[in-house]
């Protein structure tokens, strides 16, 4: 500051000529000067002397009088360089203060609904006035020094505040409650007998445990139940036989089981039929149920016997040639018998019925081997197909299991427990050494014979239940009757893949499991529906080509017969069975 005053030199000049000449060299420089650059300089003139004005390149800095006074600030400033106050910031930009101020605006502010003053409540003694206030009515007035606590020093209910003596929710809920006394070995002091934090206390009443009068009613009603349980497997239904024929033995002493001779075909061949053809009349009637028939399985190999299961409890075995007589009828089952299957020679079936009984039978005779229960009931039964393994069987259950026993002992050697719903079918696939399975689960699982485990697990999103699945003659192909009113073509070898070329629609079987068949020949697919009627569709196309009214109630199971090129058996909810040709 000093070096720029010290050149900036005022001075005077003896002669006129001097100063004239000085003064012409001075102007002539100011001239050549750019004006910009010197404009904040003023010069200033009087009589022989001539200064120069100074230039302060540092900023204004408030002083520390006007900052306490509240200088006016002015609004369009964008920089400040000083701490102004709250006053000096909001002040009126122009005149002076708000005359109409009221009393409340006037006071002073630091938060938007007014004023606060600097207190410390720590989080647990605000939640415990809070919750003391919000119980009793009353808190502690926090601008009231509370060392010193009066009736005053209470906001809300001071009566209630005198009458508790000022407690608080935490004390005087400590108050009331003493702490209750576990029992003996109860404390984690008795560290020899502690019983664990959930030990009882003494005065503590068990709530799951009945009264006296409850108990004794317990008691009654499980010992009627034991007692009716007892009866039903100590006393299952008796067992007894109807032989409808007059002789059991014919002229060489050979039972209704031999394959005739006499039937202008060969049964024992085991060729099939060239060609078949679409059944188109009615030529027999089988009737002797009572009630709905449930399912209908003919003679292994031969065909010439029909046996037949239903709703009246009963299971009768009828002629398929000749004069197709009623040969025998088998009871022993005291519900509904819901499905049956022969062993390999015929000579036996089981039976699976709803009062939880799987039963063993003889098919000569008449006479039940054996009976086997899980306290379930049997949806479906299988003979393992295995000549070596005819002493085995699989039923599948309601309680989601396959169950596995062996006639021999009468007990279960294996369960295959991965369904989660009621097991619906069992077929064997693969040379017997695999059965795939379809539940109410929706899904069809593929096992290995004695393994536990699926090995082949089909549920798609689209699926609908399958309660009704047949093995295709030439054994490749699974037939399934889905609840969605199609059959389903699964593969049934290696990968089970659905075959969605074939597709057999056009029938209504929603809500029934209609048994779906083959013709010998594979030309043909058919099955019942819930009209009553028969369908008959081509396995190449899966064109629907004919279909027969064929019973008043629903069509149930539908066979073609393993000999006949035109032979249809169904039977129906009208307790009839028919042969259609």
């Amino acid at each position: 500051m000093s070096a720029a005053i010290a050149s900036l030199v005022s001075y005077g000049s003896d002669s006129d000529s001097e100063n004239e000449s000085e003064s012409n060299t001075g102007a002539e420089k100011v001239e050549q000067v750019d004006p910009d650059a010197t404009a904040h300089l003023k010069p200033l003139q009087s009589g022989h002397t001539m200064s120069l004005a100074v230039l302060n390149s540092a900023p204004e800095v408030a002083v520390k009088e006007a900052v306490e006074t509240g200088s006016h600030l002015d609004p369009s400033l964008k920089e400040v360089t000083f701490n102004p106050t709250y006053d000096t910031m909001f002040a009126p930009e122009f005149g002076p203060v708000n005359p109409f101020k009221t009393q409340q605006m006037a006071a002073p502010r630091n938060m938007l609904s007014g004023y606060a003053e600097p207190a410390h409540v720590n989080d647990f003694m605000f939640e415990q006035q809070r919750r003391t206030f919000s119980t009793y009515g009353y808190a502690l007035d926090p601008s009231v020094d509370t060392h010193h606590a009066s009736s005053n020093s209470y906001i809300g209910a001071v009566d209630e505040a005198e009458k508790n003596k000022g407690l608080t929710v935490f004390e005087s809920g400590h108050k009331k409650t003493e702490k209750r006394k576990k029992v003996k070995g109860g404390d984690a002091g008795e560290i020899d007998n502690f019983l664990g934090p959930w030990a009882k206390y003494v005065d503590e009443r068990d709530m799951a445990k009945p009264s006296e009068e409850e108990q004794k009613e317990l008691d009654e009603i499980m010992a009627k139940r034991q007692k009716k349980g007892r009866n039903e497997e100590e006393n299952p239904a008796e067992e007894k036989t109807i032989l409808h024929v007059k002789d059991m033995y014919d002229y060489q002493g050979r039972s209704y089981l031999h394959v005739p001779q006499d039937v202008g075909i060969n049964l024992r061949s085991v060729d099939v039929p060239d060609k078949c053809y679409l059944p188109k009349k009615q030529i027999h009637v089988w009737s002797g149920h009572t009630k709905g028939v449930s399912a209908i399985r003919l003679f292994p190999n031969s065909g010439h016997l029909l046996l037949s299961c239903s709703m009246d409890c009963k299971i009768k075995l009828w002629e398929v040639y000749n004069e197709r007589r009623c040969i025998r009828t088998f009871i022993g089952h005291s519900k509904a018998v819901r499905d049956i299957c022969f062993n390999n020679s015929g000579t036996q079936f089981l039976s699976a019925a709803y009062d939880r009984y799987l039963k063993l039978w003889d098919s000569e005779t008449g006479q039940c081997i054996s009976r086997f229960t899980n306290r379930k009931v049997p949806y479906c039964v299988k003979f393992n197909p295995d000549e070596d393994k005819q002493n085995l069987f699989v039923a599948g259950m309601s309680d989601k299991k396959i169950v596995q026993w062996d006639i021999r002992t009468g007990e279960v050697v294996q369960e295959y427990d991965r369904h989660l719903g009621a097991v619906n079918t069992i077929t064997f696939v693969d040379e017997n050494r695999r059965f795939v399975s379809t539940s109410d689960d929706k899904s069809l699982r593929v096992w290995e014979w004695d393994i536990p485990v699926d090995f082949k697990y089909i549920a798609e999103p689209s699926m609908h239940s399958m309660p009704a699945v047949t093995l295709s003659p030439n054994g490749k192909w699974l037939a399934c009757q889905s609840m969605d009113n199609q059959i389903l073509i699964f593969g049934a070898q290696n990968r089970f893949r659905l075959n969605k070329k074939k597709v057999f629609k056009g029938h209504m079987v929603a809500g029934y499991a209609c048994q779906v068949d083959f013709s010998p020949d594979m030309s043909y697919v058919v099955s019942g529906d819930a009209d009553g009627k028969l369908n008959i569709w081509d396995w190449k196309t899966t064109k629907l080509y004919h279909r027969i009214k064929a019973h008043d109630k629903v069509c149930i199971s539908a066979l073609w017969h393993p000999h006949e090129t035109s032979k249809v058996i169904t039977c129906g909810w009208d307790g009839q069975i028919k042969l259609w040709d």
